[in-house]
């Protein structure tokens, strides 16, 4: 009786940290929630030294002479677990400068990231025509999240023990033989 316990406590602690969250405790109790890009772009000095948690996709990494990268990210709102959904809802771009080195590679465009980090202030860019206000902020913890992968099968595709929705395998029989 006493194994079962262990054995089932011990399955409880993995199922559990299998839906932690990937940003630390410490770093998201410092972060203010209700600040996003768009709110922090209009007045950036009035949010200096202030603590965000973000997220988004990269659209480009930067690797720089003193050894820092900085990260163009596409905002897009966190999930529970602090991933960015698949939405077009945004807040526009910031960048997150990372005070290591980050491979470019691993770091591409299109990949989702959570950034928790300390704004610094505004940097202007040109975007396409125009210049653009990023907000900035300093990276103290980022989670690249691991990329998934979408199998398409070619059309048309057989199932021999799928009968299709949502009549089950009744449909076949009732309207594929002849009735008497």
């Amino acid at each position: 009786m006493e194994k079962t316990r262990l054995l089932l406590l011990g399955l409880l602690v993995v199922f559990i940290s299998g839906c932690a969250h990937v940003i630390s405790k410490e770093a998201r109790q410092r972060a203010d929630l209700s600040l996003t890009p768009a709110r922090v772009r209009e007045d950036p000095e009035k949010y200096r030294g202030k603590w965000v948690l973000w997220g988004g996709e990269v659209i480009e990494a930067l690797t720089q002479r003193d050894g820092t990268t900085l990260l163009e990210i596409f905002h897009r709102p966190l999930g529970w677990r602090g991933e960015p959904k698949e939405t077009d809802a945004s807040e526009g771009r910031f960048l997150a400068l990372a005070e290591k080195y980050l491979d470019p590679y691993l770091f591409r465009r299109g990949r989702k990231v959570t950034v928790a980090g300390e704004i610094q202030g505004e940097r202007t860019k040109p975007l396409g025509e125009m210049e653009y206000r990023y907000p900035i902020l300093l990276a103290h913890e980022i989670h690249l999240w691991q990329e998934t992968r979408v199998y398409f099968y070619p059309y048309p595709y057989y199932d021999p023990w799928w009968w299709g929705y949502p009549y089950g395998w009744r449909f076949y029989f009732h309207y594929h033989y002849p009735r008497r």
